[in-house]
């Protein structure tokens, strides 16, 4: 069932600093619906949307019944590869509906190539094609994989040529719209510390805590309310972390901007999967030090964590704020053992969480000296001693032969299956996986910009969710 909300408009102008600002969404010369993710749809009740109503809706952006009216561009600052920069905000996207989910959250369609905005800056407030289709593939990946993620809810092809110095020239126009629970980002606190406002913060948080966090409502002590609210983000935000590395993922740009208040990750640019394990690994052309490197992705949410809680001390017990900051080393650990056990279809990894994520460590350690394909180890090893038989059979046969793997089996046969009958599943008859390697990527994209051709795309995407239904990892 659709149920309209507009919670985000409550906050208004609070102790004088506006949360955001009334936009008009760009005129498109053409909407040619490309996508549009009707699971996700049916959990807002919006499934059954003709597609002449969906493009009305989220390609002329036409108000859903009972929703926002106007779309809001929210305001926000942001550390962009460690700089702060104060003059950002949503520059091409907005905030077009708020809906409750079937599990009666709150969730935000929020938009990216919508047009231009306040915070526009020099560019032209557009998505190119390529740029839409990569994130569906991103969103769609990582779902399976067990990554608590944004999801991609629309793409319509808008008809516009546009100019882009890191892709051939001049190429295809989309709007996406995602799926995502909070639009909410660090940086929109990070803003109105800059501008000294405890008094926004404080109705910022609170705006967060009843509709993310309502179990801690009930804190009196507004100080302690606001500390626990950190602690959540830190829990979360190290689960996320770990999840990507159980997924082998690299987002490429972990700003501040690009990190919201739930943990969910959102806003894929120049990501990549790894092909094999390389802690140095980086997704984005223009990450010159490796910032934002696979193995240093852990290390980069807990800074941004850091000037969180250096913005929330203008309303919270700074000595509370460090203790939920210090709790991120050994969630991460208890993430890792989690991530790890899910991806690899077991009950644990290890006695306990630390042991698991030691375990973890060396997986990925042996994994970067066999310089074995990431995604063929873990289905290759999917509840672990009951595959045996596909082990017997995979292309990295020798590799486990050989007397460097000889602990880490030992670790992975320890390690119970959890619900074997998964591998039941015409999926694991495969020798080698569903993957999502850059070379993948552009040859997908390859087809439809020669030739119009989806056909790849699609069955892409067939394959992905054959993935998720067969590896089942619940988040």
């Amino acid at each position: 069932m659709y149920k309209p909300r507009q919670d985000f408009r409550s906050l208004g102008d609070a102790a004088g600093a506006p949360f955001f600002d009334v936009v008009t969404p760009a005129s498109f010369p053409a909407s040619v619906l490309r996508y549009r993710n009707d699971a996700a749809a049916a959990s807002v009740g919006l499934d059954n949307l003709s597609n002449d109503a969906w493009i009305a809706h989220f390609a002329r952006f036409e108000p859903l019944p009972g929703n926002i009216q106007a779309p809001l561009a929210i305001r926000y600052h942001g550390h962009q590869f460690r700089a702060y920069n104060p003059d950002i905000g949503d520059g091409r996207g907005f905030l077009f509906a708020q809906v409750e989910d079937d599990r009666g959250r709150l969730l935000d369609l929020a938009t990216k190539g919508s047009g231009r905005t306040p915070y526009s800056r020099s560019g032209d407030g557009r998505l190119t094609l390529k740029g839409a289709v990569r994130e569906v593939l991103a969103t769609e990946m990582l779902e399976a994989l067990g990554v608590n993620t944004s999801k991609s809810f629309s793409v319509i092809e808008t008809g516009e040529a546009l100019e882009r110095q890191d892709e051939p020239s001049p190429t295809r126009s989309a709007v996406l719209v995602r799926l995502g629970h909070s639009h909410v980002r660090f940086g929109a606190f990070q803003r109105l510390a800059f501008e000294e406002n405890a008094k926004a913060v404080d109705a910022l948080c609170g705006y967060c805590i009843d509709h993310f966090y309502p179990e801690l409502s009930g804190i009196e002590d507004g100080g302690a309310r606001i500390s626990a609210f950190f602690a959540r983000i830190v829990e979360r935000t190290a689960a996320l972390a770990a999840q990507w590395m159980a997924a082998g993922f690299v987002h490429g740009v972990l700003n501040t901007d690009n990190m919201n208040v739930t943990g969910e990750s959102f806003d894929y640019g120049p990501w990549r999967f790894l092909p094999t394990v390389d802690f140095g690994f980086t997704a984005a052309y223009f990450d010159h030090t490796g910032l934002y490197a696979y193995g240093r992705q852990p290390d980069a949410a807990a800074w941004n964590l850091s000037r969180l809680g250096g913005a929330l001390s203008l309303v919270a017990p700074e000595d509370k704020l460090n203790d939920a900051m210090r709790t991120f080393a050994p969630t991460l650990e208890t993430g890792m053992a989690d991530a790890f056990a899910r991806r690899l279809g077991v009950a644990s990894i290890g006695d306990d969480p630390k042991a698991g994520f030691e375990n973890a460590t060396a997986l990925l350690t042996w994994m970067q000296m066999a310089e074995a394909p990431f995604q063929q180890v873990f289905h290759d090893w999917f509840c672990g001693v009951a595959s045996a038989h596909r082990r017997r059979n995979s292309p990295l046969r020798a590799l486990y032969d050989g007397p460097n793997f000889t602990s880490i089996r030992s670790i992975l046969e320890a390690a119970a299956p959890d619900r074997p009958d998964r591998l039941e599943a015409d999926y694991f008859d495969r020798p080698s996986p569903c993957d999502m390697l850059i070379d993948d990527v552009e040859a997908i994209w390859s087809k439809i910009a020669d030739a119009d051709d989806w056909g790849a795309f699609e069955a892409k995407l067939a394959n992905i969710r054959a993935m998720k239904a067969a590896l089942d990892i619940a988040r």
